[in-house]
């Protein structure tokens, strides 16, 4: 008795567990394991530090991929005609949320897409200026999320810039003319640096034969240092825009913190993986049942000041003690 006893013991487990597999599989296929969708604008590569930010943000929501959440990503490799069909076979897949890990063009592809499933931007520049939400308190839609827009950014960096080069008098800013936040952005810094009493030298990039000659414009311009507005364009080529810099021998504000680590000289502004990270908690508000138009969409909390003075020595600069104490990281 006792080994029969055993053996329909055995047999109680195994169908236990293939049971619960069955349960498994089912629950994926109907759609009880959240499904979220990420529309990226530029390659996984570029994109990783910010897409690992979000995911760390759901794993301290208590989610693990794969077991109570499913995530597809697609990205567009910096080809923004792609997005918008990127966008529709997200919607295709019946994603339960569409997360945009970037600015206005896949934002605008992600709403042109559906006006059902919900919608949580990462860093999008001014969303209602961009006609994709209502207003911050109250955004109305399906889309909600977080937005890259603060009060005097540019004045911040400018000042900065001033510090770090006393001799200041001409400042370059590169900025994308195909991108709605860069020209925005470009727009923000000219008024506020001949505010400052800076002359301001364009350099308008949208393709690679334009950046390199940019440079040279730069230097033959005598510009003393070198202002970078984020686009989609100018992060695919952020390698290349930091080499041409230093061996300009530029002082550079570049337009995100990965820059810096890629050889840029500095950076301020917002923590970008973090706002990647906040975005975890509107997916999981989503999930749980809230609705995206009484989910304001929020700036950004945290700032950060990074230098490299490997960079800084390569291009014959010493950074003013009082900017690098500053610094929340300083590379070496």
């Amino acid at each position: 008795m006792r080994v029969v006893s055993c053996q329909w013991s055995v047999v109680y487990t195994l169908i236990s567990v293939l049971f619960a597999l069955c349960f498994s599989v089912e629950a994926q296929q109907t759609g009880e394991i959240p499904r979220i969708g990420v529309l990226c604008p530029s390659s996984p590569s570029a994109a990783a530090p910010n897409l690992d930010a979000f995911r760390q943000g759901l794993r301290e929501l208590g989610y693990s991929e794969g077991e109570s959440i499913v995530i597809e990503v697609r990205c567009a490799e910096g080809k923004l005609d792609r997005l918008p069909a990127l966008a529709a076979v997200l919607v295709s897949l019946k994603v339960d949320v569409i997360v945009v890990a970037g600015g206005t063009a896949p934002s605008v592809a992600a709403k042109e897409a559906t006006t059902t499933i919900p919608i949580v931007l990462t860093y999008v520049g001014d969303p209602v200026a961009r006609g994709l939400i209502a207003s911050f308190a109250r955004p109305g839609g399906n889309i909600t999320g977080l937005t890259s827009v603060s009060p005097e950014l540019a004045g911040k960096r400018l000042e900065l810039i001033k510090e770090t080069v006393p001799r200041l008098s001409r400042v370059a800013v590169l900025w994308d003319p195909a991108s709605r936040g860069s020209t925005a952005n470009f727009k923000e810094a000219e008024a506020v640096a001949r505010s400052f009493g800076l002359q301001v030298q364009s350099l308008k990039v949208r393709s690679l034969p334009e950046l390199e000659s940019a440079f040279k414009t730069a230097t033959m311009g005598q510009a003393d240092a070198l202002i970078v507005m984020e686009s989609v364009f100018i992060g695919t080529h952020r390698s290349r825009i930091v080499e041409l810099a230093r061996n300009s021998r530029l002082p550079t504000m570049v337009g995100q913190g990965i820059g810096v680590v890629a050889g840029g000289l500095m950076y301020y502004g917002p923590d970008y993986p973090d706002l990647h990270r906040r975005a975890a908690t509107y997916v999981d508000k989503i999930i749980k049942g809230a609705n995206p138009t009484d989910l304001p969409v929020e700036r950004p909390r945290k700032f950060e000041l990074l230098i490299n003075l490997k960079t800084a020595k390569q291009i014959g600069l010493t950074i003013p003690p009082n900017v690098l104490a500053r610094a929340d990281r300083v590379i070496r």
